[in-house]
């Protein structure tokens, strides 16, 4: 049975007041808030899930309340400052723009999500001088990893799973055969404090992708303080560059499913204080959770990456340990739980994930090639991914053949057997790779020229020989961060 209610606009003496003000030469606005609105719009409800052509309530809220609000109509909001409640969804056949300059903050209290469902289209349009920014709604001083949701973004693009419901717990179901669906657009864009826990170990991920495909523009997109991954991709075939993860809870880039999308210009930095209990890596990549052998594999191609892990030089005294990493004052009493770093980079269950032109440092694990489950080492001896032209700085191991292993020795999962006076597989296959070298932190004349808290930029030019460079940054003048960019999210006054 269907139920439709008109839900009141503002109340008439609150206009009135408004209106005798405006006669008085007092009552201004800021030009950065959203007009409000005569009337919100109507809402109609299957059961406990509200849908509506419309989004915008109480002159700055997007969503009525509801826990699952779906978008249904053709919707541009004007720039302003909003407040997210609930899991808003754009369905199939919606449009939702938000332009540049635009802040949404993220209601702690009904675990606000943005989720573009299949079909669906967002354009977020932010620029370099005006980022779309999504944040916590906590004040300055307050805020933590998981305040809210995230931005989800779902289409009809191939994964190995056929279809699959998203992670974290949106109903969303995505996956098709559209390989170069267009979900909308993505550009210039801040994701602040997300990954609230819906339920035990089901965090939404500060950026979500499931099953994108190559249509869809991805760009410039931060996301600082992730209480999850700060991107993951569940299949999908997108191409993404400029993206930036920060001081993140779990994994920094995490590939499932059969992505095989092409990324470029990637930079994770590490909050020492701050690991997963599952172990983060920089790089987590699995064909799907149990290492079957299922078409599309994951063979997404990432190209100049810099990953700073734990323990830099500016990190002095890390110690990879719970008397260390307790997350400070970001700690978010959710829930959550901590653990310790692992790897750089973790490929494992079947993927085929190659890595190219790429910069990791201070990790306590370089490469994993990880056997438990698959064929990813059968996949690396046979050449079937590359890892080319990648510098490994400050590793207490260069590679580990076993997940939680942080001793650099050969073991084989297929027969059980170990070797402790034999370097790692993974070690080995590492120093294989054309253009792969180990050098001391010290030596790569590193800066930090966007004061980030850490050393990521090379003064100059890393080579890789062959006319590129190693690293997400050419040089201390690469300034493709500049201007949208925060790494002082804590204290920002939105």
């Amino acid at each position: 049975m269907q139920k439709t209610t008109k839900l009141s606009g503002r109340r008439f003496m609150t206009a009135m007041a408004c209106a005798l003000c405006l006669m008085a030469a007092s009552c201004s606005s800021s030009e950065d808030e959203p007009k409000p609105q005569e009337n919100d719009p109507e809402v109609t409800y299957k059961g406990n899930v509200a849908y509506s052509d419309g989004l915008v309530f109480n002159g700055n809220e997007l969503g009525n309340g509801t826990q699952n609000f779906h978008l249904t109509g053709d919707v541009t909001l004007e720039k302003g400052t909003y407040l997210l409640k609930g899991w808003v969804y754009v369905d199939e056949g919606a449009t939702l723009r938000i332009p540049a300059g635009t802040v949404i903050k993220g209601d702690k209290e009904t675990m606000a999500a943005l989720i573009v469902e299949p079909g669906g289209y967002c354009e977020m349009k932010g620029t370099a001088q005006e980022p779309i920014v999504m944040t916590s709604a906590q004040v300055p001083g307050q805020r933590r990893p998981g305040d809210w949701g995230g931005l989800i973004i779902c289409g009809k693009g191939l994964n190995n799973q056929g279809t699959q419901q998203i992670e974290g717990g949106p109903t969303t179901i995505h996956g098709g055969n559209s390989k170069a669906d267009n979900s909308g657009i993505y550009s210039y864009i801040r994701v602040e404090f997300a990954g609230y826990p819906f339920d035990t170990d089901k965090e939404i991920n500060g950026v979500t992708f499931g099953s994108v495909g190559s249509g869809t523009q991805i760009d410039h997109i931060q996301v600082s303080y992730s209480n999850d991954d700060s991107f993951e991709w569940f299949g999908g075939s997108a191409n993404c560059s400029y993206l930036i993860a920060y001081k993140g809870w779990d994994d920094d880039f995490d590939t499932d499913n059969g992505f095989d999308g092409e990324v470029s210009y990637c930079l994770s930095v590490r909050d020492p204080r701050i690991a997963d209990t599952s172990q983060s890596n920089g790089f987590e990549s699995d064909n799907n959770a149990s290492g079957a052998e299922t078409t599309p594999f994951t063979s997404a191609k990432f190209r100049n990456i810099t990953l700073v892990g734990p323990n830099t030089a500016k990190n002095a005294g890390f110690v990879n340990s719970s008397d260390y990493i307790t997350a400070g004052d970001m700690f978010p009493d959710n829930g959550s739980k901590l653990g310790r770093f692992q790897s750089a980079f973790q490929i494992r269950r079947s993927s085929k994930l190659n890595v190219s032109n790429a910069l990791a440092i201070g990790w306590p694990v370089g490469l994993i090639i990880d056997g438990e489950k698959g064929q990813t080492v059968s996949y690396a001896k046979e050449g079937a991914f590359k890892l080319e032209n990648i510098v490994f700085a400050g590793m207490d191991a260069i590679g580990t053949d076993k997940n939680k292993e942080y001793s650099d020795y050969f073991f084989d999962y297929l027969t059980g057997t170990e070797d402790r006076t034999k370097d790692s597989f993974s070690h080995t296959f590492f120093l294989s790779g054309a253009g792969n070298r180990i050098m001391e932190e010290s030596a790569l004349n590193l800066t930090d020229p966007l004061m980030t808290g850490q050393n990521f930029c090379p003064a100059s030019e890393i080579s890789d020989g062959k006319g590129g460079y190693i690293g997400a940054f050419r040089d201390a003048s690469d300034n493709w961060m500049r201007g949208w960019t925060n790494f002082d999210p804590q204290n920002t006054v939105y």
